[in-house]
């Protein structure tokens, strides 16, 4: 089952690749400076309405991964028996990071996003997303209590989606260079330090090519510098950071990509001697089963992660099917396929027990066990966690971001 797994991925892998290859860089996103702050057979997909009203079709923008349908990898689709049991035709497209769904969100012409936490507050600020019915979708009461009412989907006892998958920004690393001394701190990929293999980390080490990545550095520096007072790595004063921009500008001499794309991640770990970076368990997973030399850890300063949320537009033109899709997204046969072929955390946990694909172990090893280390990710605001408004908000952390990695 597990070599199934990997030759599958490593499919997905190569085309991704070629894919990215070919396709042309997304355009630079501007966002909005405010926000406000879980059984193995499939279950027949519960109808939002009358099946005189479903209208035929949804359309979904999502991360790669997360809308499979079969013809590419025939072990993973979730979107054929819920079409044929609506008559509901899925409509897909895939978005490589938060700030473009939040474009395409923005145009329009969309029913549903899977936006992680860095995008669901930008979206519910800026009047992108409507209220959810959650009489509509009878399967919440079976999502993990602890994501149910989380700040990312939820304002002011208002749900604004429905859970669909969450995953932990983890330390990956090659242990031919780490061997029996695996890294403990991020500080490996902070500070210019020898590896165990006797060289330098300088341009063996990745950062994540996205502004919400601050956090992870706030994170380190509540750890290793209590003096700046960092409660809250999402909520930062201005000296805290400033303090996070001066870490983020060290680093930049150590790193020699800035990712986004996880197959590529994962070339560059296989084929350009990258030793250590932040990743997902997706691409630790994926590289570990097909024997590369690869571990994963969070490290004692706990790590960041994304819990993503099924979020309705507000003037979505298929809602009924909409509403189909989020029930028919909380299946436990769904969920557990999600999570064996993308290695997240499943947000219905009997989905967890008795799934083919993922095995007795997978949510384990996807990080189950973590939950308590992890600070999920939320878009930043001007408003700090005493109430006061004395934050940098997430456009700031936009613009200064892109600023660090263009050497300024």
């Amino acid at each position: 089952m597990k070599s199934k797994l990997f030759v599958l991925l490593s499919l997905l892998v190569l085309a991704s690749l070629v894919l990215a290859a070919c396709a042309p860089a997304p355009a630079a996103t501007e966002v909005p400076a405010a926000a406000t702050e879980a059984a193995t057979e499939a279950p027949v997909a519960t109808e939002a309405a009358p099946s005189a009203e479903l209208e035929g079709e949804v359309s979904i923008v999502s991360w790669a991964g997360y809308v499979e349908d079969g013809v590419a990898f025939p072990g993973f689709d979730w979107v054929t028996e819920f079409e044929a049991n609506t008559g509901c035709q899925v409509k897909n497209k895939y978005a490589a990071t938060s700030d473009e769904m939040v474009a395409l969100m923005n145009e329009g012409g969309f029913d549903l996003v899977t936006a992680s936490g860095d995008a669901s507050n930008r979206l519910i600020s800026g009047g992108r997303v409507q209220a959810i019915d959650l009489s509509r979708v009878p399967s919440y009461s079976t999502v993990d209590p602890r994501l149910q009412n989380a700040p990312w989907h939820t304002v002011d006892g208002v749900h604004y989606g429905v859970p669909y998958s969450s995953g932990q920004n983890i330390l990956m690393y090659n242990t031919d260079v780490f061997g029996d001394t695996p890294p403990t701190s991020w500080s490996v990929v902070f500070e210019e330090t020898t590896l165990p293999d006797g060289a330098s980390n300088e341009g063996r080490v990745q950062a994540y090519d996205g502004p919400i990545y601050v956090a992870d550095v706030a994170l380190y520096l509540k750890a290793t510098k209590p003096e700046l007072g960092i409660d809250d790595p999402f909520a930062l004063t201005r000296d805290q950071f400033n303090a996070a921009l001066d870490l983020l500008r060290q680093q930049r001499k150590l790193i020699g990509r800035y990712w986004h794309d996880a197959f590529i991640q994962m070339d560059d770990f296989t084929n350009e001697g990258v030793a250590v970076s932040g990743s997902w368990a997706f691409q630790a997973n994926v590289l570990k089963g097909g024997g590369a030399p690869i571990e994963k850890v969070v490290p004692v300063e706990g790590a960041t992660g994304w819990a993503d949320t099924t979020m309705l537009h507000v003037d979505s033109e298929h809602p009924n099917c909409a509403y189909a899709w989020m029930e028919w997204s909380l299946n436990p046969k769904l969920q557990g396929d999600l999570a064996a072929f993308f290695s997240n955390i499943p947000v219905v946990l009997s989905a967890c027990e008795g799934n083919e694909l993922l095995g007795p172990d997978g949510c384990k090893n996807n990080g189950i066990d973590n939950f308590d280390k992890i600070v999920w990710w939320r878009t930043p605001t001007s408003t700090c966690s005493d109430g006061s408004k004395d934050c940098v908000p997430y456009h700031e952390w936009a613009t200064s971001y892109v600023g660090v990695i263009g050497g300024r």
